[in-house]
């Protein structure tokens, strides 16, 4: 299993209806950071459809349409769980 890096995890995400400095992201990020690595990969597959990472890292993550960054979008209500969309790399967390 590769070792996956939370920080570059980190630097190249993007945010919808969230910023990096929300108080859920930083929740997020920390929690990420304090997981093993099998749990990290695990959340990769259920974001993106994919084990792996490109050998470029999450610069270089892929979507259905090329190059897709991996997204964080605030959707829902805050007893939802959270979904995903593998084509597009993006995790739908409630509020």
């Amino acid at each position: 299993m590769q070792e996956m890096d939370p920080n570059d995890w980190q630097r190249h995400t993007i945010y919808r209806r969230y910023t990096r400095t929300s108080r859920q992201m930083l929740w997020f990020w920390q929690f990420m950071k304090e997981i093993d690595n099998e749990k990290r990969m695990r959340l990769l597959q259920f974001v993106t459809g994919t084990c792996g990472l490109p050998v470029g890292g999450f610069a270089d993550l892929m979507g259905s349409n090329g190059p897709q960054k991996f997204c964080v979008e605030k959707v829902g209500k805050e007893n939802w769980f959270p979904r995903s969309h593998s084509c597009f790399s993006r995790l739908h967390l409630p509020p």
